[in-house]
């Protein structure tokens, strides 16, 4: 009765809203990588995702009563000290089923606030979680508020219990503000949120914190566990210096206390884990069971079973994708359960386990074995931008003379002029005509203590000629090791030529085979891993430490952000840790992250944009009157011609939204976040490298626009161009190999003449054995794919709703608009027979950057982020 009363005499106006949110059940990737039964992690997880059926009919009624309250708070009014008035706690009402824009697995509530007039226009609101269990909460839309219409709120984030919190969580309409221009009740709640995400540098981080900070690679190495799992700490030192990474607060090892303990869950800002709809997409997910369970079952199968550790013939290595492997099968009814491994080790009722064909080999299966194939690979395959220029000769080395001796090339003139179509070599570097892949100095340190190990390795050089038809011929290839006296003694090089008869043409599919092993672990550890994985993270933590969620470069570069320390954390769990994938199947082992970074230290951020790193390696010089202002000297360069297209449609589009919203250099200049941010990201994100002189100063739109470009391109479209070409090309052990077990055989040898015998046995016995091969390509297979959810470039997340300007979503829209029409220009170069660097021996058109890509394993797409 007395509500009754209260009711009719309550005259209050009220603000009507809907709350979309999704319960934990759905989406949790942590309830299935935690979950442990009797089948171990893979049994565990099956049932986990059995149980999400079962689980979401504890319906959405568990949010209604006193479960999840809201307090609006004012953008327009204040109270005495300044703050926006904060409206009255109003709780969760009905539940709304005839949403048109609901999305899959989410549920809509009616909300209705208390909201008087004179409280002004809500900015901002505080939402509080009684429950035990959290819930991620998508968004709130407030309708018909006075003089203003629809209000939306883009939230995104995982609400737990508001005992766990500080402060109380809060969340901001979707306008977007310059800190200078932010309304004066909401300055307040600006800064604390920005203080509350900074954190204060101390203890270990819990799972629903949201706190973002920096720390060294520390946690790579188990010192306590045995001395051979030690490593160094990568970071905070001029000799190996490195990006850094998402701060823990694990305790320190007990045998280094520089090195930090690790564990199975590793802390990531709780926002960090989006969350996934479907239960097929945990990408992340399958690639840790894959690296835990499945890795580890079949090495076993392989050694003891199969009791047949090597492969014979090239036959062998295609029987993976035509018969497959024979499997007990208890171990393929653990795996086949997990929807994406349903495909990925297709049964054909006779427990045999079967990768799908790469498609390197798809149309012909021994094209992989050409020269022109071999070069055009350099300029289209997973690996294309490490060719450079020939510009002196004979190449010479940056090694220091003294500790490694004389490292200029041994390959001479008398080498190279019987195949340069009648040129000299002078000429022929005068006309842009030779380049070379350099293998060398970033090995050569280290080649004394991998060749003790049970690989053995060279450093590469390869030299190669433009052809009259755009297509490249190599034409030498140099070998170098360290002489056995000593490193100051310098190198013992050998220089092969190209052969395609007898056993000299053995030699010489070797030679290649030593450069691609080199290609590919540069490929892993520097082009894909350190050059985008690593290097963008600190971007991550400084952005969120420092630019407000209002804030207009907070909002360009949020989709570019998504899963990236998700994926970076499970690296340094399963990949990129001591004897980790990485370390067991690619060559450089023990040293390979420690090399990437020696090889961080020649890092330069300007450099990472396309037309930069283009001209820095000679391949395109700059040219007022070609399109993007540059001109390719390697005219069919698939990766540079596709790329610039991108490039200049990322580069338009940023510098549309840029000059949006700041009208002078000034305006940037006195952005106090922004100049925050960049201080933060140049002194202690990548503060290894703080006194390079090459940094943007960040004064003007123009270093804005290019500093915002470059971190874009290298999270979409340059990850892209490395990462889902891997099982397309490097599928194919014999094509991408990842070690070298033993040395060029030498005249006279038994292995010379096995050579001669059997080249097939002599070529597998080299290269990566069929354990390491079925574990490069089960977790290869599995970094190329796309999931169903993947967001492209030109695709938000939020939909129209990222913002309420509708200038910044009209030149959005443009850009996916271009994007399309870019598209469509790439196929056509794909058809053009002319352009024979395209498809190749092969017959494998470049597609790795088209926009757009259907989920699964297919050799295109470019997702906004590193998510993989």
């Amino acid at each position: 009765m007395a509500s009754l009363v209260k009711g009719i005499f309550d005259k209050t106006p009220k603000v009507k809203g809907t709350v979309v949110l999704m319960q934990k059940n759905v989406l949790d990737i942590n309830e299935l990588t935690a979950a442990q039964s009797p089948g171990g992690i893979i049994g565990g997880a099956i049932g986990a995702i059995g149980g999400i059926a079962g689980s979401i009919l504890d319906t959405a009624t568990s949010f209604l009563g006193r479960s999840v309250a809201l307090k609006l708070i004012s953008a327009t009014s204040a109270d005495a000290s300044g703050k926006g008035i904060v409206g009255k706690e109003t709780f969760l009402e009905g539940i709304l089923t005839s949403l048109p824009t609901l999305g899959d697995k989410q549920s809509a509530f009616a909300i209705h606030f208390e909201w008087d007039t004179k409280n002004g226009i809500p900015g901002a609101f505080y939402i509080r979680n009684y429950m035990q269990g959290e819930f991620f909460l998508v968004s709130l839309s407030l309708d018909d508020v006075p003089n203003v219409g629809t209000i939306n709120f883009v939230c995104n984030s995982w609400i737990y219990n508001f005992k766990n919190y500080k402060t109380d969580r809060i969340f901001f309409a979707n306008k977007t503000y310059l800190p200078s221009a932010t309304p004066a009740p909401l300055v307040y709640y600006r800064q604390e949120e920005l203080k509350t995400l900074r954190g204060d540098g101390t203890g270990e981080r819990k799972e629903y914190e949201r706190i973002y900070d920096y720390d060294v690679y520390n946690d790579l190495g188990e010192p306590d566990k045995k001395a051979t799992l030690a490593r160094p700490v990568l970071g905070g030192s001029s000799t190996l210096p490195y990006p850094r990474r998402g701060r823990t607060g694990r305790k320190p090892t007990s045998k280094d206390p520089k090195s930090e303990s690790r564990s199975d869950v590793v802390y990531l800002p709780r926002d960090e884990a989006f969350g996934h709809v479907k239960s097929s997409d945990f990408l992340v997910y399958i690639l840790k069971s894959a690296s835990q369970n499945i890795v580890p079952q079949l090495r076993s199968v392989v050694t003891l079973q199969l009791n047949n550790p090597e492969f014979n013939t090239f036959e062998d290595v295609r029987s993976l994708y035509d018969g497959g492997i024979k499997l007990p099968t208890d171990i393929l009814s653990q795996i086949s359960p997990i929807p994406l491994f349903k495909e990925l080790f297709r049964s054909d009722g006779e427990s045999a386990l079967k990768f799908p064909p790469p498609k390197v080999i798809q149309v012909d299966h021994s094209a992989w074995m050409t020269d022109a194939e071999f070069a055009r690979e350099m300029i289209a395959g997973v690996n294309p931008h490490i060719i450079k220029k020939l510009l002196e000769f004979p190449p010479k080395s940056k090694l220091d003379s003294q500790l490694y001796g004389d490292n200029t090339s041994t390959i001479t003139k008398e080498n190279l002029e019987p195949n340069l179509d009648g040129v000299t070599v002078e000429q022929a570097i005068q006309n842009n005509r030779l380049y070379i892949l350099d293998h060398h100095d970033t090995l050569f340190p280290y080649l004394r203590k991998i060749n003790a190990t049970e690989t053995k390795a060279y450093a590469t050089r390869t030299i190669l000629f433009l052809q009259n038809d755009g297509t490249l011929k190599p034409l030498a290839i140099e070998l170098s090791k360290p002489h056995p006296q000593g490193d100051s003694f310098g190198p013992v090089s050998n220089v092969y030529l190209p052969a395609s008869e007898g056993v000299e043409a053995s030699i010489w599919l070797l030679a290649k085979a030593f450069v691609i092993v080199n290609d590919s672990c540069y490929h892993q550890l520097v082009s894909h891993w350190l050059n985008t994985h690593a290097v963008v993270e600190p971007f991550i933590i400084a952005t969120n430490r420092h630019l407000s969620v209002v804030h207009p470069i907070h909002k360009l570069l949020l989709p570019h952000y998504r899963d990236t320390m998700n994926i970076n954390a499970l690296a340094r769990n399963v990949l990129v840790n001591a004897e980790g994938i990485i370390e067991s199947t690619f060559l450089w082992g023990g040293y390979a992250l420690e090399m990437s970074a020696v090889v961080y230290k020649d890092w330069v951020f300007t450099e990472q944009g396309l037309p930069n790193d283009l001209i820095k390696r000679g391949v395109a010089v700059e040219d007022a009157a070609s399109p993007y202002g540059v001109r390719l000297l390697i005219e069919d360069y698939p990766y540079a011609a596709d790329g610039l297209e991108i490039w200049a449609a990322i580069k338009s589009w940023v510098g549309e939204y840029v000059n949006f919203y700041y009208n002078s250099d000034a305006a940037v200049a006195q952005d106090s976040e922004l100049q925050a941010f960049w201080k933060e990201l140049v002194e202690v994100g990548h503060g290894d490298l703080k006194n390079a002189t090459w940094w943007f100063k960040m004064q003007t739109r123009a270093e804005l626009i290019e500093a915002s470009t470059i971190l874009i391109w290298i999270a979409s479209a340059l990850h892209a161009a490395v990462n889902f070409g891997q099982y397309p090309y490097g599928g194919y052990i014999l094509n991408r190999p990842t070690k070298s077990r033993r040395f060029m055989p030498e005249k006279g040898s038994p292995e010379y003449d096995e050579l001669a015998k059997n080249y097939e046995k002599a070529y597998l016995r080299t290269i990566t054995p069929k354990n390491d091969t079925l574990t490069d390509l089960t977790i290869i297979e599995v970094l190329s794919r796309h999931a169903s959810d993947e967001q492209y470039l030109g695709e938000r997340i939020e939909g129209d709703i990222w913002t309420s300007d509708s200038q910044p979503k009209e030149a959005y829209k443009r850009f996916a608009k271009k994007l399309a029409e870019i598209e469509q220009k790439l196929t056509q170069r794909n058809n053009d027979e002319t352009l024979r660097n395209r498809t190749g021996p092969v017959n494998m058109p470049y597609t790795l950057l088209y926009p757009s890509s259907e989920e699964g394993l297919t050799f295109r797409g470019i997702p906004n982020s590193i998510s993989i």
